[in-house]
């Protein structure tokens, strides 16, 4: 698998390269070697972007979200179907019965909590101060926030938490496959392409593992 940190170097260098920033090679291994946890997006849009707390499959799309740029649109739409996945993600450790599913969530929430920092950044970078742009309408999105059920999910423990996850997870997986190949043919920005690839690549291979083991938890 290619580590995300050699793709946020690219990135990053892209980035500052575009923007007519003075940096050098160092900036960019910084801005990759950064403290993923710490928010880049100015607080007040990450008032409203963050959705650790909140019923994912309630969610709205923001006030003219359709109007805004498209690569806009997706880093706040991506960021939240992201945010949605972590969420789940971190039931697991306490309630899955199985080891492999575990190691999956580790992995859900790692990768995807990088990705979500490097959309906060870029977002940062070339649309600092533009409105929120969750877009529900987004090919991919709806269907697969609205089919999350985390009360559920908090509810079981076990090999039925493991069923149900993977019930979940699987058409949330394929929303974001369709959301980043989407990206892929309309964004102008070399780097949300590269992290759609991503995406497509990482989700896909989950989606056929998550498939397998629901055939067989489910025998």
């Amino acid at each position: 698998m290619i580590a995300f940190k050699s793709i946020l170097i690219v990135a990053a260098a892209a980035v500052f390269a575009a923007c007519g920033s003075q940096s050098n090679s160092n900036d960019a291994t910084s801005y990759a070697n950064m403290n993923h946890n710490a928010p880049t997006v100015p607080s007040a849009e990450r008032g409203t972007m963050d959705h650790g707390s909140m019923d994912h499959s309630t969610m709205k799309s923001s006030p003219n979200a359709s109007d805004a740029q498209y690569d806009l649109q997706f880093i706040d739409t991506m960021i939240a179907h992201h945010q949605g996945a972590v969420d789940m993600a971190k039931l697991i450790q306490a309630k899955a019965l199985s080891g492999e599913l575990k190691k999956l969530g580790i992995n859900i929430i790692s990768s995807q909590e990088k990705e979500i920092a490097a959309m906060r950044a870029w977002r940062d970078q070339w649309f600092g101060g533009k409105p929120p742009a969750i877009n529900m309408e987004m090919a991919g999105m709806a269907a697969s926030m609205t089919g999350m059920d985390m009360k559920k999910l908090d509810s079981l423990s076990g090999k039925a938490f493991d069923l149900e996850f993977v019930k979940q997870m699987i058409p949330h997986h394929e929303g974001a496959v369709v959301m980043a190949k989407e990206a892929l043919k309309r964004s102008k920005k070399d780097e949300i392409k590269t992290l759609a690839a991503v995406i497509i690549r990482d989700q896909q291979a989950e989606i056929q593992q998550m498939t397998g083991w629901q055939q067989e938890w489910n025998k």
